[in-house]
């Protein structure tokens, strides 16, 4: 495929490292990490390698979704660096581009895809994560635009975000562009498992955010966000990515440590390599709709329930051929301890399952 090809040269005279045997460095420092993946996001979108399928006037290819498939996949065979704008590119940009007015797509669009602007999505709330009709955070109408009060959480890269995607409510739903220096603003970072901080708590405080940063039509949020979900659930190109990396490392891992001499972890590994690949043909089917046409469907709660607890075998296989080192702490056992929140974060696998029953099989409530 000529697009593959072209990213592979284009790779191989571009990464710091050996083209598919290096990896990406490991920082102490999360703000020293993020200064990093914004310089390598600003290469990677200079010559359009970001966000190939928007239009060209925002800085993409306009490229297919197939075309957009086969440049992750060339990533993660070149060990490339995650992108640091990820949430900007995979979820507020189909977003905007859906929803958003020219001016809008204009203003923000290009800098999301050379991570000028880095955003988060100020969704979830204590009291509302997966359930999302509930959150209680308020906007006001005011002159020229509106005053937004109340708490989200469970937000990432909020220390570093220039503008959040946020849900709020004047009894209905609207969606709003909120500008992350804006006074009212509070980040809290919240320290994980693995002793890092990528989540936050987000408190606002009569922010002020103006009508032109109304995302959609008032009052219409939830049609918006429930599209930027279909994005977040559907071909997820980001797991994907990390995954056949991460596969392919364990695999390295057992031979090097003769994982492979055990009957039942060879049986294990097996089942890893192959649900990796079943992870990638869940991808292509999603791929399929898109290419017709169609939205990527609840049937994106099924890859997103399928992945995550793919994720958590994969670990404890992991695991389980680092043997008595496995009680230490290293890039395996880092690895692990995040994606014990899989099952949680991009909304809960229970909701997955409801949605899963409800709208794709038409069980009864």
């Amino acid at each position: 495929m000529e697009v593959r090809d072209e990213l592979e040269a284009w790779l191989r005279a571009n990464l710091p490292w050996e083209y598919g045997r290096g990896l990406p460095p490991r920082f102490e420092d999360l703000a020293e990490e993020v200064a990093f993946g914004r310089d390598w996001q600003r290469r990677l979108a200079a010559d359009r390698w970001v966000g190939v399928t928007w239009p060209v006037e925002y800085g993409g290819r306009a490229a297919s979704a197939v075309d957009n498939f086969a440049v992750q996949e060339e990533l993660a065979r070149a060990r490339a660096p995650e992108l640091v704008g990820r949430i900007g590119v995979n979820l507020v940009g189909p977003t905007l581009l859906a929803h958003g007015t020219a001016d809008q797509r204009q203003r923000w669009l290009p800098r999301i895809l050379d991570a000028s602007d880095l955003w988060c999505q100020l969704f979830s709330e204590p009291d509302a994560g997966s359930d999302l009709r509930s959150l209680k955070t308020r906007a006001v109408s005011v002159e020229g635009g509106w005053r937004l009060t109340g708490q989200k959480v469970w937000t990432s890269y909020a220390q570093f975000a220039d503008w959040g995607l946020c849900l709020a409510t004047d009894a209905r739903i609207t969606c709003f562009a909120v500008d992350m220096t804006a006074p009212g603003i509070d980040v809290r970072p919240l320290v994980q498992l693995t002793g890092e901080a990528e989540f936050n708590e987000v408190f606002l405080t009569d922010v002020f955010v103006p009508d032109d940063s109304v995302i959609g039509a008032v009052d219409d949020g939830w049609r918006v966000a429930n599209s930027t979900l279909s994005a977040e659930r559907g071909v997820n190109p980001r797991q994907l990515v990390i995954h056949i990396q991460l596969v392919e490392e364990l695999l390295r891992l057992a031979l090097e440590r003769g994982g492979f001499d055990d009957h039942r972890v060879r049986q294990r590994l097996a089942q890893a390599f192959v649900e990796v690949k079943v992870f990638q043909l869940h991808n292509r089917r999603t791929l399929a709709r898109l290419t017709r046409g169609e939205e990527p469907g609840p049937e994106g709660s099924a890859l997103k329930l399928y992945w995550s607890e793919m994720s958590k075998r994969l670990h404890d296989t992991a695991m389980t051929v680092l043997g008595p080192e496995s009680s230490l702490f290293g890039p395996w056992q880092r690895s692990w301890l995040y994606y014990h929140a899989a099952s949680i974060f991009s909304g809960t696998n229970e909701i997955q399952r409801t949605i899963i029953g409800e709208r794709v099989l038409g069980l009864p409530r």
